[in-house]
């Protein structure tokens, strides 16, 4: 079971605001981890975003939130960035507004944070980190692109079978500003709300 404050974000989402447009954008990710299921193999996602700071974490954990919602047992999450920075702070917040339970396990430049979103499942780890880092899968695995910058800049990813683009907004854009914190909620309620569909639609 999720926390339950999850479970309560997770029932605020009205998936009927993804656009038609939309769906057609996510329709490959729902059909390469149908794919893994269907064979019996791990699905392996790794997000992708230029700094890996906000959108690809955001949907690394989403995405995993969904998969352990749907018992989806065979799938695993990861993010990267072309380059290397932080996950920044009010993105961490942000899932913990959410009901995600974050742990700071070392502070510094690039602090690592541990994200729990059930009682009984191990914490995904959360820093920015190369999408070639070594905590990350060398094969077999769709690396999703979360920014158009990232998608333009970085045109092959090796030992990936699958490039799908999933392209959002950065929030960002709102730093240091009076919106912030509700551009990022916005944000990651769009980014929960696709995962949860995009789950939604695979069949055991």
């Amino acid at each position: 079971m999720l926390y339950q404050k999850i479970e309560k974000t997770i029932a605020s989402l009205n998936l009927d605001t993804i656009s038609d447009e939309r769906k057609q954008t996510l329709k490959p990710l729902i059909d390469y981890i149908q794919s893994k299921v269907n064979e019996n193999k791990n699905a392996n996602l790794n997000f992708i975003c230029t700094h890996n700071s906000r959108r690809s974490h955001l949907s690394q954990v989403w995405a995993q939130a969904a998969a352990h919602f749907y018992r989806l047992k065979n799938v695993y999450c990861y993010s990267g960035g072309t380059e290397a920075t932080a996950l920044f702070p009010m993105a961490a917040k942000t899932l913990e507004l959410a009901g995600f339970e974050i742990e700071v396990l070392s502070e510094g430049k690039n602090p690592v944070y541990a994200i729990k979103y059930a009682e009984n499942e191990q914490p995904i780890i959360g820093f920015s980190k190369t999408f070639d880092d070594a905590f990350n899968p060398k094969s077999e695995f769709a690396t999703i692109m979360t920014c158009s910058h990232a998608d333009a800049n970085c045109p092959f990813i090796s030992g990936a079978e699958k490039r799908i683009p999933i392209k959002y907004d950065d929030p960002k854009a709102f730093d240091n500003t009076p919106q912030q914190a509700e551009k990022y909620q916005e944000r990651s309620n769009q980014i929960a709300a696709e995962m949860f569909y995009v789950f939604s639609k695979i069949k055991e």
